[in-house]
């Protein structure tokens, strides 16, 4: 199975409550870098993170922020955030992972690469650290359904598709209409939700089982080599996932 690599991870405050917030949740994220202003530095002097604490505005520190972390919290009002790091956004599968944490950590809120970034996951996860609430936007982890983009990333799994598909079906998904997947080798562990599989999602171990003309979109888990003329004939209605090799159901 593919290593999946541990996220570069920072926590940004510029307030004194929001670096007092950062020093108290520190020692549960030992792997996070912590990026305050000077002023407040000596509040995460016992820290053991990494330190960096900057001079000057903090719109200086967001290129440095956007090349070397996965995830960035900011612990800034949203309004703030969305000003700095608007000059600096390319893409969904380039950005980084931004989120936003109120002054008092009652919010965890995802701003930018909810899932192909993994704010969403870490949204939660900060949630459960603060006692807070995560306030997620995206539909399919509201709607509690399958993500198309990133279904089996934690498996190791690689998507194969045009992106017209993905948002294609993506639509179908999330909009609860009949979705076939297909499932032919990899683990079974991917639906990782406390919350049973969606009613549409109708599973199925043969794409030759499926008929073709109920199901305005289809999700193969497969290594089968697919011939043109299928991509043809399912056109913007399937998405492909490779499990890796010797990873069997």
């Amino acid at each position: 199975m593919d290593k999946v690599q541990t996220p570069r991870i920072v926590l940004v405050a510029i307030t004194k409550h929001g670096v007092n917030q950062v020093a108290a949740m520190a020692a549960t994220q030992p792997e996070a870098d912590v990026v305050v202003a000077q002023k407040f530095s000596e509040l995460v002097s016992g820290v053991p993170n990494k330190v960096n604490a900057y001079e000057g505005p903090l719109r200086a520190q967001i290129p440095g922020l956007f090349s070397d972390y996965d995830q960035i919290v900011f612990f800034v009002s949203l309004g703030a955030v969305v000003r700095l790091i608007a000059p600096h956004l390319k893409s969904k599968d380039e950005d980084p992972g931004v989120l936003v944490v109120d002054d008092a950590a009652q919010f965890v809120i995802p701003v930018l690469s909810g899932h192909v970034g993994g704010a969403n996951a870490y949204a939660e996860k900060l949630a459960a650290l603060l006692g807070a609430v995560p306030v997620l936007t995206t539909a399919s982890d509201v709607g509690k359904t399958i993500p198309v983009d990133i279904l089996g990333r934690e498996l190791g799994w690689k998507v194969e598709a045009p992106k017209l598909n993905i948002t294609r079906v993506s639509a179908h998904v999330v909009n609860e209409e009949p979705i076939a997947l297909i499932q032919e080798c990899g683990a079974t562990t991917w639906w990782t939700r406390p919350t049973p599989l969606p009613s549409n999602i109708h599973k199925f171990e043969r794409f030759e089982d499926v008929d073709l003309n109920k199901y305005p979109g289809l999700l193969w888990i497969t290594r089968r080599e697919i011939d043109e003329a299928t991509w043809a004939k399912l056109n913007e209605r399937l998405v492909v996932y490779r499990p890796p090799a010797g990873q069997e159901r």
